[in-house]
């Protein structure tokens, strides 16, 4: 079975204009109804920076209780931690670790080096408490120069292994790398690491999402993360045609290869086309 992970927060982070409480929770209502199991939904992150996510606990508190299902809120500091820790219905937090240096300090305001003691601070406080993800961003290169290798992402891992870091997910932050650098990077993670615990958050144009998709699958990867109509992705990116994997195409593939994803795909037409819609009202 695929673990998908839909994520209305990548989608409606940029948007310019806010999209009201009730909007949000009827939408992630629909996707709870067909089937969704694991939503990343919003953000505990200043509202100076991201004003879409200033309603994150109210949202939260709208919606039915988890019961088994993954509602996931990303926090880049110490005080997003807080206000997780103290939010009703969430089960995972999820924090934005760059192995580029230049996009960690423009992304959360700190170095890569400075990052290191609050992972290991998050780890320690939701221990028992919340799941932690941790998303490594620009794991497949970047645009900025730094330095990057496959070694590189490789010694990343471990060393969050080591800290107790269970859920790693590779993130393809600008939607530039083809399907052999992401295959390759997957591929050399789950030969040393297992493919237990591996995710790929991947952005591309509409006409790469499925060689993407598939490139997770061959290397043995079976968690991947998009949003419906494509919405959202890296607003660095300067490709407006990149977004998140669209879900209404990515589904129905793995469904078609055997893969079960446990969602309604009946569905799916609608929900995106409600995405959509979301986007041209608020974006």
């Amino acid at each position: 079975m695929v673990k998908w992970v839909e994520c209305p927060r990548d989608a409606w982070q940029g948007f310019f204009r806010f999209i009201p409480t009730e909007e949000k929770v009827a939408f992630l209502k629909r996707l709870l109804e067909v089937g969704f199991a694991h939503l990343d939904l919003t953000s505990f992150v200043s509202p100076k920076w991201v004003p879409q996510m200033q309603d994150a606990e109210e949202v939260l508190r709208a919606l039915p209780p988890p019961e088994g299902r993954t509602y996931l809120a990303i926090v880049a500091n110490e005080k997003g931690l807080e206000r997780a820790l103290a939010a009703e219905n969430l089960t995972h937090v999820g924090y934005p670790f760059s192995l580029s240096e230049t996009f960690q300090r423009r992304n959360t305001h700190r170095s890569i080096e400075d990052s290191w003691p609050l992972v290991r601070e998050m780890v320690e406080r939701t221990r028992g408490r919340l799941g932690l993800v941790v998303y490594l961003s620009m794991a497949f290169g970047n645009p900025y120069g730094d330095p990057w290798s496959v070694e590189g992402v490789l010694e990343a891992i471990a060393r969050l292994r080591e800290m107790g870091v269970r859920e790693i997910a590779l993130a393809d932050t600008y939607g530039v790398a083809d399907p052999k650098r992401i295959h390759e990077v997957l591929k050399a993670a789950v030969d040393r690491f297992g493919p237990e615990g591996i995710g790929a958050h991947l952005h591309a144009r509409p006409e790469g999402a499925l060689a993407k998709a598939e490139a997770v699958l061959e290397a043995g990867v079976s968690w991947l993360e998009g949003a419906l109509a494509g919405v959202g992705g890296c607003p660095f990116a300067g490709d407006e045609l990149v977004g998140n994997l669209p879900t209404e195409v990515v589904l129905p593939h793995l469904e078609a290869k055997g893969l079960r994803t446990g969602i309604d795909l009946s569905r799916l037409p609608l929900l995106a086309e409600e995405a959509a819609r979301l986007k041209a009202l608020y974006a």
